[in-house]
């Protein structure tokens, strides 16, 4: 049986929907803290079982059986990130599991600059201790966050952010889809993959052009010092700790982290990956909707 953990979230709920569509139901379980929310899945055939990162013990029953597990990474950054992984995997080896996957990032590395992907290297070295064959998808990073970081600027028609550098801004949909491919065909990738990336990384000035061209309203692009940025960040509510966390996704950029495109993507795919440029043009249809960012 494959599991997937975290399967109400925006990326767990999607790749369950295209798993469903290459295995049969009864060969797919989900682990999720609140069962009720996972109801769709219970009713096509799917095995709902709760259950949280919160110890490898309670896992035991939500993992049962299991031939494969995919653990989707969690929301949070730092020790208590990297200790639900931990949690995961070892549940993952004790019910027996013969392969690990894990949703990590291109940008996965001890020495980076942004707190999330030091937690993902972490959390990618406890897979190779575990000594169960792992494989962990380096995503690219999320559209998403592009637009949730361009939501007040395309109200205002700028884009005010600090330096940032080039990344391959990638769809969720894509990421869930390639995610059920490697499910589907086990052993795909043993280890860390490619990154699976769109086929461009933009800058956030390119951005602002794509935006001008989708709007046909000019968005400029505005560069404020880190240490302003923060400050208006913590003068909106952002904890101290969030907002440095915010400010590493720039430094990191500026490094070029993010910046790789690699065609793996689009090869499981069997089609270019979803652009920045069509997610844009899709949630403002004819220049319109700029509310809804």
């Amino acid at each position: 049986m494959i599991i997937v953990t975290g399967a109400t979230g925006q990326l767990g709920r999607q790749i369950v929907e295209r798993l469903l569509t290459r295995v049969p139901a009864n060969r797919v379980g989900v682990s999720v803290r609140d069962p009720q929310r996972a109801k769709e899945f219970a009713d096509q055939g799917v095995r709902v079982r709760q259950g949280s990162f919160t110890t490898a013990a309670d896992l035991a029953y939500a993992f049962e059986g299991a031939s494969q597990v995919l653990i989707v990474s969690v929301d949070k950054m730092g020790e208590e990130a990297v200790r639900q992984h931990r949690a995961a995997i070892e549940g993952a080896v004790a019910a027996g599991a013969r392969r690990i996957l894990y949703t990590s990032h291109m940008g996965a590395g001890a020495s980076s600059r942004f707190q999330a992907c030091r937690d993902h290297a972490v959390t990618e070295e406890a897979l190779r201790a575990s000594g169960v064959p792992f494989t962990s998808l380096r995503n690219g990073f999320y559209t998403a966050s592009a637009m949730q970081f361009l939501g007040h600027a395309m109200r205002s028609g700028e884009i005010v952010l600090p330096a940032d550098g080039p990344v391959s801004w990638t769809a969720h949909a894509d990421l869930a889809e390639a995610a059920a491919v490697i499910l589907a065909d086990e052993g795909r990738f043993d280890g860390p993959t490619p990154p699976l990336t769109a086929a461009r990384a933009l800058t956030f000035d390119d951005i602002a052009g794509i935006a001008t061209e989708v709007t046909g309203r000019t968005t400029t692009r505005t560069t404020v010092p880190d240490d302003r940025f923060r400050q208006q960040l913590v003068e909106y509510g952002t904890p101290d700790e969030v907002a440095d966390q915010l400010l590493g996704v720039f430094a990191a950029g500026r490094a070029g982290e993010f910046a790789a495109v690699d065609p793996t993507l689009a090869t499981l795919l069997g089609r270019e990956p979803v652009t920045l440029e069509a997610v844009l043009r899709e949630q403002l249809p004819d220049g319109e909707g700029t509310d809804r960012l």
